[in-house]
C-alpha cells in the first residue's frame, strides 16, 4: 500500500507542475482549442494537456513501479504511447475519424501481443475480438465524455478508485491494476487543478485518448477469483456506466436525426442535457461525478453478489439506463445554448 500510495503522490506532484508548463507549450505552438458553435468556451482555450497527465502517469511507475511486472507494464504502456500520439496529432493538425480509429486497433493489437486480453470465451478468437471491441468503444466513450470542463478527467479519477479498490480487495492483490490505477488517480487529479470549471486548460485528444485507452486496459486486467466470470463482467460495465451511457445517449440521439454519430459533433451529450435542463455546469459536472460514484458502488456489490443476485441488479440498471434515455430524448433531444 506505500507504494502504491507513492505512486498517486507522485504521479499527482508532477501533473500539478507539469500542466502549467504544457499549458505554455500550448501558448506557444498555437495549439489551442478555438470557441466553435458547439462549444461552451467563449475564448481560445489551450490544448495539450493530456501531455501532462501522460507523462505524469509514466513516470511515477517508472520511480516506482514494481519492476516483476515490466513486461506486461511496457506493452501497456506503448498501446497507450500510440493512441496519445494519435491524439496529439488530431488536437495539432486534425485526424480523420478513420485514422483515429486505425490508432486504437493497432494500440489494441499491441494490448493483445503483450498478453493482456478478455478471457471469457473458449475461442481465442472470439476473446481477441472483444479485447479490440472493447478498446476501441471505451477509449471513444471516454473521448466522448471530454466536452464539460473537469468531466472527462474527474470520471476517470472516480472509475480508477474503484479499480484501486477492487485490485486491493481481491487476494492475491492485484499489484499492477493497482500501480496503473494510483497513478492515473494522481495524474488526473494534478490536471484538475486546473481543468474544473472555469478550465485554463483542456486534456485534448491526446489525453481523452490516453485516459479512456488506460480505462479499458485496467478493466481488462482486472480479475475477480471469488466470483464466476458469468457475473463479473458485468462489473467493468458499472463502474465506466457514465462514459457508455453519455456514448449510447449520443449515438441513438445523432443516429435519429439522420446523421453521423461519429464525425458529427453537438450539444447532445449528458452533461449538455443536464445544464439545459437548468444545472449549472459546475452542477452539471456534480451530478455526472455521483452517478459514476454509484454506479461504481453497484459494481462493488456485484463482485460479491450470486448469479441470481447480479443479473437482477444488473437488468434493474440497464431498465433505468433506457428509461433516462428515452426520457432525455423527449424532454431535450438537443442539448442546451450555452
Amino acid at each position: 500500500m506505500i507504494q502504491t500510495a507513492l505512486i498517486a503522490i507522485v504521479a499527482l506532484t508532477f501533473s500539478m507542475l507539469a500542466t502549467p508548463l504544457v499549458r505554455r507549450l500550448a501558448l506557444r505552438a498555437g495549439v489551442v482549442a478555438v470557441p466553435r458553435v458547439r462549444d461552451l468556451h467563449i475564448t481560445p482555450v489551450p490544448l495539450l494537456g493530456g501531455l501532462a497527465i501522460y507523462g505524469s502517469f509514466v513516470a511515477a511507475l517508472i520511480l516506482f513501479g514494481d519492476r516483476a511486472y515490466i513486461v506486461e507494464l511496457i506493452a501497456i504502456l506503448v498501446g497507450a504511447t500510440l493512441v496519445s500520439i494519435f491524439g496529439l496529432a488530431d488536437d495539432r493538425w486534425g485526424l480523420s475519424a478513420r485514422a483515429k480509429l486505425a490508432g486504437q486497433l493497432l494500440a489494441g493489437i499491441v494490448l493483445l501481443l503483450g498478453g493482456t486480453q478478455v478471457q471469457l470465451f473458449p475461442l481465442i478468437w472470439l476473446n481477441w475480438l472483444v479485447t479490440l471491441l472493447w478498446v476501441v468503444i471505451i477509449t471513444n466513450a471516454v473521448n466522448f465524455l471530454d466536452n464539460m470542463d473537469g468531466l472527462s478527467g474527474g470520471i476517470t479519477t472516480i472509475a480508477a478508485t474503484f479499480f484501486l479498490l477492487l485490485a486491493a480487495m481481491n487476494e492475491p492483490r492485484q499489484v499492477l491494476v493497482g500501480a496503473m490505477a494510483a497513478a492515473l488517480i494522481g495524474a488526473c487529479i494534478g490536471f484538475l487543478r486546473y481543468n474544473l470549471n472555469p478550465a485554463t486548460v483542456f486534456m485534448g485528444d491526446t489525453g481523452s485518448l490516453f485516459l479512456g485507452f488506460m480505462l479499458a486496459a485496467l478493466a481488462i486486467k482486472l480479475r475477480f477469483p471469488s466470483n464466476t466470470p458469468v457475473v463479473t463482467w458485468m462489473v467493468p460495465l458499472c463502474i465506466l456506466a457514465v462514459p457508455l451511457f453519455d456514448t449510447s445517449l449520443v449515438v441513438v440521439s445523432r443516429l435519429r436525426r439522420g446523421v453521423n454519430p461519429f464525425t458529427t459533433a453537438g450539444k447532445d451529450h449528458l452533461s449538455h442535457r443536464l445544464h439545459a435542463l437548468g444545472l449549472t455546469r459546475r452542477e452539471a459536472v456534480l451530478t455526472c461525478y455521483l452517478l459514476g460514484g454509484a454506479t461504481g458502488m453497484v459494481g462493488v456489490y456485484l463482485t460479491r453478489a450470486t448469479m441470481v443476485e447480479a443479473y437482477f441488479v444488473a437488468g434493474m440498471m440497464a431498465a433505468v439506463g433506457i428509461a433516462a434515455l428515452i426520457w432525455l430524448e423527449r424532454v431535450c433531444p438537443r442539448g442546451g445554448s450555452g
